[in-house]
């Protein structure tokens, strides 16, 4: 899975799905399901349904990304 750039980090919604967090983390789709399923997902993630959503915000700070500050690439 390619990476995402900081300028595409900094440009999503409020929340992503658990891909999008887990292409922004390194981590493969397996893992990712792994951990979210055992509650060990890096950052906080809300379970909607059979979906997981993690919040944008949380996601940029664990990446040590401040949203506020704009992107220069």
């Amino acid at each position: 899975m390619k990476g995402l750039t900081l300028a595409e980090l900094q440009q999503l919604p409020a929340t992503v799905d658990l891909l999008t967090a887990a292409r922004a983390l390194g981590l493969g789709r397996t893992k990712a399901y792994e951990l979210a399923k055992k509650g060990d997902f890096p950052c906080r993630i809300i379970r909607v349904g059979v979906a997981y959503l993690v919040p944008t915000a949380e996601l940029l700070k664990l990446l040590g990304v401040d949203p506020s500050i704009p992107s220069k690439d």
